[in-house]
This record gives C-alpha cells, structure tokens and sequence, in this order.
C-alpha cells in the first residue's frame, strides 16, 4: 500500500466501515469474541450442577475440580475483553500519526495475541483433561454438552489467536522494513548532501558543442565598388 506504515494507510485518511469489517483481522477478532462467549458462558450456565439428589450443592462438571471452571471463565473473559480493546484499536489504527505510536500498538497486539494463544492451550489442555477424569453421573450428565462445547472452542480459540499473533508479526515486519528503507535513502547526519539525480549510463559524453561553420565568406571587396588610386 502506498504510503502504508505497519501495515495501515496514511494517517487521517477516512474510515471505511464496510472495508474495515470485510478485513481479514476484524473478521478474525469478532469469532474469537464470539468463541469466548461460548466457553465462559457453557461453563457459567451450565457446568455447575448437582451431582446427584443427595448432593444439592452445585459442584463444577469437569472432575468436581472448581479451578477448572474458574479458569475457563477467567480466560473466556479476559479474551473478551481483549477482543473488544484490540477492535476498537484497529478501527482508529490509521488516524495514530506517530509511527512510534503504531508501533507500540502492533508490539502490544503481538504480544497480547501471543499470551492468549498460551492461555486457551493451557484452558483446552486443562479442561480436556478434567474431562476425562470425570464419572458422569445422572446430574453431570445434564452439562455434558456444554462441557464438550467449552473444551471445542477453547481449541478452536488457540488457532485464531495464533494467527492473529502472526498477523501482528507480520504488520510489525513489514513497519520495520519500511524504517530500514527510509534511514537508507536518508542518512542520519543532519549535514549530510542530498544524493543527486544518477545519469542514465553513469559515463560522462566528452564532446563538445561546436557551433555550425560558415557557409558564406567575406569578399575582399563588394561588388560594384573599385578601390580608388592615388
């Protein structure tokens, strides 16, 4: 893109809603939304039950363990939010005039992508695993679904974050290119010459401009006119 700094157009440019939601990483940030909406709200309203009728109290479905669901409900929320900082930063990306500033941005949006990538795989790997160690009684067996469900998009919630995390890496590469190829066109030192426009073959023409020759001559003497004698 011409004129583009990691990865945005010039800066005050007008914002196109419909262009905006149609790029690939607004897309990417609404279902990563959408995903952790379904796993803290599976685990919130469904993955609390009674275990049977003897027990009343409500007990957290995967293995009875209540740090599992409290850590699927702390990643799904955190990623929520998340989603909802990094849209709002997108969308007013390209009015930020500072190149410093983007850079930070597109630093902070790496590095917020990558650690969400690390949570949903510790939240998929830890609650697959409760899962798997849980006896499904009668009452349990009521959250099953929900349980599968929040375990599904924990998994699904890794990859788009990690593609979202290679996006960011992305944008910042190709910022930084951009910065290499200004300091060498430009050189650092304030009293450094501009570099001059280069010949087209580089060899200098030694000819010299020569005006046309004479093609008439002065006569001695004009026609008609006779030197007189003395």
């Amino acid at each position: 893109m011409e004129g583009a700094s990691f990865g945005a157009g010039r800066a005050g440019g007008a914002i196109d809603p419909v262009d905006f939601l149609k790029q690939p990483q607004t897309l990417l940030r609404v279902t990563t939304w959408i995903f952790s909406i379904v796993v803290f709200g599976s685990i919130v309203n469904e993955c609390y039950v009674n275990k049977d009728s003897l027990h009343p109290e409500l007990l957290c479905i995967f293995n009875e363990n209540e740090s599992a669901c409290s850590y699927g409900i702390a990643v799904g929320v955190i990623a929520f939010f998340g989603c909802i900082f990094f849209f709002v930063l997108d969308l007013y990306f390209q009015q930020i005039s500072s190149v410093k500033d983007r850079k930070r941005a597109v630093l902070l949006d790496l590095g917020f992508s990558g650690f969400l990538a690390f949570l949903w795989f510790v939240a998929f790997c830890f609650l697959a695993n409760q899962w798997q160690r849980t006896t499904l009684t009668r009452g349990f067996s009521q959250g099953a679904d929900a349980a599968r469900a929040a375990i599904t998009f924990s998994f699904f919630s890794i990859i788009i974050w990690v593609v979202l995390a290679l996006r960011a890496l992305q944008r910042y590469r190709l910022g930084t290119d951009m910065s290499l190829f200004a300091t060498e066109q430009f050189g650092t030192d304030p009293s450094a010459s501009y570099p001059g426009y280069p010949g087209g073959s580089g060899v200098e023409s030694t000819e010299t401009y020569q005006s046309p020759p004479f093609t008439e001559t002065l006569e001695p003497n004009p026609k008609g006119y006779q030197v007189p004698a003395y």
